[in-house]
């Protein structure tokens, strides 16, 4: 099955505030992880986020992480961050269980 990306306008906003080959690495890792098996969690890559309804999953692409849910056939990037400031991030906008 094929996803449908959704960039929220703030994931927009922090995509364009990288560098370019951090950029250019970060869409492509949206390609190849969430276009097809976005809740498919590995050791490395992708992480289901516990005791948060929103968002549900975390991408980890080298010092960024993407932070997204899935809603039937479509994946909602909510925001990408460095990771420096994932957790503040998350303490902000994450919506507990």
């Amino acid at each position: 099955m094929r996803f449908e990306i959704i960039l929220a306008p703030e994931a927009i906003e922090d995509l364009h505030k990288l560098k370019a080959n951090v950029r250019a690495a970060t869409k492509e890792a949206l390609e190849a992880h969430l276009r097809h098996e976005p809740a498919k969690t590995s050791r490395s890559r992708i992480k289901r986020l516990r005791g948060l309804a929103r968002p549900q999953y975390r991408l980890r692409v080298e010092d960024v992480r993407v932070f997204y849910d899935v809603s039937g056939s479509s994946v909602e990037v909510l925001a990408i961050v460095l990771k420096s400031e994932a957790q503040s991030w998350l303490a902000q906008f994450g919506n507990p269980k």
